[in-house]
């Protein structure tokens, strides 16, 4: 089992690991900062360094328990200690960008009650995806005002652990429309923007609303009867 440091420290950059297995191009370390893909999230990239060499960390993958780093250039031997360090800026900008679908997604729960159904990101831009049936006509316009609203309030967020059972009892933890943790996870990571939404979620994010920048709605789309997509793309000011 890969210690994934990123969940308890959004914020952490560099670190030392154990290479504990070897698959290709492909190492296995004892923990790593760098975020495997996962939950619409996009890997980190970044590069090891040990002391016969360095390669540059293309991919990261989830593979079970473990997280699996793609290498691009010489791959170290099993037992070697290595030095990650993970791309800063591509960091940052996922973790503003996942902050604003959270905030995205808390607005519509507030004012609408709808679930998410879907959603995917990439660096300052992402998509969601709500049951939702009619929108009202200035509804691009208002969600986006409501969201830049919470961002100017510059709400602190915490991540907590919980038990699964009792974080699954609560149902406003969970607010996609399908549960995606799986059975295999017994502490559930709570992401709380505190006054806004509060959601399970192994994502990373800022540690306040105000480090998002602006929140611009780019478009709304219809994905099927009762089904509505909202694009947003993140500027700095």
């Amino acid at each position: 089992m890969t210690d994934r440091l990123y969940l308890r420290d959004a914020d952490l950059r560099s670190f030392e690991a154990t290479v504990v297995s070897v698959h290709d191009d492909r190492v296995e370390l004892d923990r790593t900062a760098f975020y495997a893909t996962s939950g619409g999230q996009p890997h980190d990239t970044g590069h090891i360094t040990w002391d016969t060499g360095a390669a540059s960390v293309v991919d990261v993958r989830s593979d079970g328990a473990r997280v699996l780093h793609h290498l691009a250039g010489p791959v170290p031997a099993v037992g070697t200690v290595i030095t990650g360090e993970v791309d800063n800026e591509r960091r940052h900008q996922l973790m503003r960008t996942h902050t604003a679908m959270h905030v995205l997604c808390g607005v519509i729960w507030r004012e609408w009650h709808r679930p998410v159904t879907g959603g995917n990101m990439e660096p300052l831009q992402a998509r969601m995806d709500f049951e939702l049936t009619e929108l009202p006509e200035d509804f691009k316009e208002r969600v986006e005002q409501l969201c830049n609203a919470e961002v100017a309030a510059d709400r602190p967020i915490e991540v907590s652990f919980l038990a699964r059972g009792e974080a699954l009892s609560d149902d406003d933890l969970i607010r996609t429309k399908v549960n995606l943790i799986p059975e295999s996870v017994t502490q559930i990571r709570v992401v709380d923007i505190v006054g806004l939404d509060r959601q399970a979620d192994g994502g990373t994010h800022v540690s306040s609303t105000g480090q998002v920048g602006r929140l611009e709605v780019v478009k709304t789309e219809s994905k099927g009867k009762g089904f509505k997509r909202v694009r947003i793309r993140l500027h700095d000011a």
